[in-house]
């Protein structure tokens, strides 16, 4: 395992740590990012996450040590070269994902496989901007990656059966319960069934049927889910869950996936900056 090289492109939320997360796992690890601040950012993050676990007693401080021993941050992506797997971690834009994997094609060795952390979009139509479609998958973290058990191995249309197995036990050495998503469809399976209860309860409170703090109460009590859609969505970002809610449309041509009018105007004034929060509590606030 000391041997096998995990490379990382974005060093963001998922992409700091699923990097974190395979460092954790006892894997060599190189990360980049288009600026060295990013990288810094990730680090810190990193080590916060281990010195809460060293208070708690479940690390110690020579075993962090160890685990930022075996990460290397660089801005230069050609250093991808080294990696037996490289996972791309990037903003959810399918034309810089496309871009980023016909270069990454041009750096790695050919038997190097490439994933996609993407939530929603088209494996397929990021393989087919590589030469090496058949060792090209989705491998789709949750957030936080060092915690959330489930991975989605998604399938493009022309990957390979042993792309997959390789991929469904790398999952499975970092600590991860894998499941296999055998069709290319938008959302895979987790945010297939998620967006549509985002959709529901953004339009029961339009129609007034209930405010977000009640929506929220009654999905965790009566559903026992640890977090409401509105709480959920604030989380894991409104811009986010607003482009995926768009992708989904774009795809199905379906309304039951066409985005509220609220999102769009919360995301629309985080943008302007007539809204710090930029989340469902904080604009409401």
């Amino acid at each position: 395992m000391n041997n096998f090289k995990i490379g990382v492109v974005g060093s963001g939320t998922m992409g700091g740590g699923i990097a974190h997360l395979a460092a954790l796992s006892g894997f060599q690890v190189i990360v980049c990012d288009i600026e060295q601040n990013f990288l810094d950012n990730a680090l810190q993050r990193m080590q916060s996450f281990m010195d809460k676990s060293i208070a708690k007693g479940r690390m110690t401080v020579e075993e962090k040590e160890a685990v930022l021993g075996r990460i290397t941050c660089t801005t230069n992506l050609e250093e991808m070269k080294e990696a037996d797997i490289v996972i791309e971690a990037i903003i959810e834009d399918l034309e810089a994902k496309k871009e980023l994997f016909t270069q990454l094609d041009q750096i790695v060795p050919e038997n190097t496989i490439l994933a996609t952390n993407t939530s929603s979009m088209s494996i397929t139509v990021i393989a087919e901007a590589t030469n090496r479609q058949e060792r090209v998958a989705g491998l789709h973290f949750f957030n936080p990656p060092q915690i959330m058990k489930l991975v989605e191995v998604v399938r493009g249309y022309k990957t390979s059966d042993d792309t997959v197995q390789k991929l469904m036990e790398l999952s499975r050495q970092l600590g991860k319960e894998p499941i296999e998503v055998k069709k290319d469809t938008p959302g895979f399976i987790v945010n297939r069934v998620m967006i549509p209860q985002f959709i529901e309860a953004i339009r029961l409170v339009e129609e007034g049927v209930a405010s977000y703090e009640d929506v929220d109460k009654a999905v965790k009590l009566g559903l026992n889910y640890p977090m409401g859609p509105f709480e959920l969505q604030d989380f894991a970002g409104v811009d986010i869950g607003l482009s995926v809610m768009d992708y989904f449309y774009e795809e199905f041509k379906d309304d039951r996936f066409a985005a509220p009018m609220s999102i769009r105007q919360i995301v629309r004034a985080g943008r302007l900056g007539k809204k710090t929060g930029a989340g469902f509590y904080d604009y409401n606030k």
